[in-house]
């Protein structure tokens, strides 16, 4: 097995911890039916209802904070995380918060070769910026309108595949997928070229080439947009830490202590050392996944 899991939080984060409430209102509790399990996922389901495997959402919190931690660390240190999600319920949720946390994408359709044949597709890349370029400029201007259109076709059909990765002028430093058995052809270069997944794992799939695995449902629109949310959320402060010159550690640490001191100063009190912010616990909401999956069916 390739996972990668860590033993603990390696450091503070500003990103709010999900909450269980969340979890459940985004139905990330609800697998596939028990009859399309993958028993590699054993680990990682609570129970059984009405036919319906209910993920440990424990687990899921904890796997997120390590994922959140992850991701951090590779925008931190220069590096992108790609993220996939060409699925019809996944694509508006990936290009908004990929575009939020200025993390290169792909929501369309996975083209072989993307990352394994890099060369190659950087150079279609480049002539559609050409294209693009040189329409701003106004340089076809004085073509026939056919040849025009055909231009503007081409752009746009180019931008399709390759609008989200238009500016990822290396291979990234991870990937983060909504679907590992939509997206299989993706997950096998990344095992390929030794790239590390983060991915949400659903109950049918295969949690072994997956570096850090966040149980989650994979259908439901509200469980990706949060889960997503969060891992976008843990880019952007990776970011703002290395264009601070730190490490994502110390810069979360740092601002956690300017925002204490705020607001003690705010209530007239010294300000106390911050703390790790601690996962949710589980009890009464992950008995409440089991009571309510007989009201509700997996949208998988």
């Amino acid at each position: 097995m390739r996972q990668i899991y860590a033993s603990r939080r390696k450091g503070r984060t500003l990103v709010t911890p999900v909450t269980m409430k969340q979890l459940l209102e985004a139905g990330v509790h609800f697998g596939h039916q028990t009859r399309r399990w993958n028993p590699k996922m054993q680990h990682f389901i609570f129970t059984e209802r009405n036919g319906i495997h209910i993920i440990d959402l424990q687990q899921t919190v904890t796997r997120l904070d390590e994922a959140i931690d992850f991701v951090r660390e590779v925008v931190a240190g220069g590096n992108d995380v790609l993220i996939i999600g060409t699925k019809k319920q996944a694509r508006e949720t990936v290009e908004q918060e990929a575009q939020r946390a200025g993390l290169p994408y792909v929501n369309n359709r996975w083209l072989g070769g993307t990352l394994t044949n890099f060369r190659t597709i950087q150079a279609r890349i480049r002539h559609m910026r050409d294209l693009e370029d040189r329409t701003e400029r106004g340089e076809f201007a004085r073509r026939a309108k056919k040849e025009q259109l055909d231009i503007a076709n081409e752009i746009e059909r180019l931008n399709r595949y390759f609008g989200g990765i238009k500016y990822l002028d290396r291979l990234p430093g991870a990937v983060f997928v909504i679907d590992t058995m939509k997206e299989a052809i993706a997950v096998a270069e990344c095992e390929r070229l030794g790239v590390p997944i983060v991915s949400l794992v659903d109950t049918n799939c295969d949690p072994d080439p997956i570096a850090y695995p966040i149980p989650s449902n994979d259908d439901a629109i509200r469980a990706i947009k949060l889960i997503l949310g969060k891992i976008a959320d843990g880019a952007i402060e990776g970011r703002a830490a290395r264009e601070a010159g730190v490490g994502a550690e110390a810069y979360s640490e740092e601002m956690a202590q300017l925002a204490a001191a705020e607001e003690a100063a705010a209530e007239g009190e010294a300000p106390e050392a911050p703390a790790s912010p601690a996962a949710p616990t589980a009890e009464e909401p992950v008995a409440a996944a089991t009571a309510t999956a007989s009201e509700e069916q997996t949208t998988g």
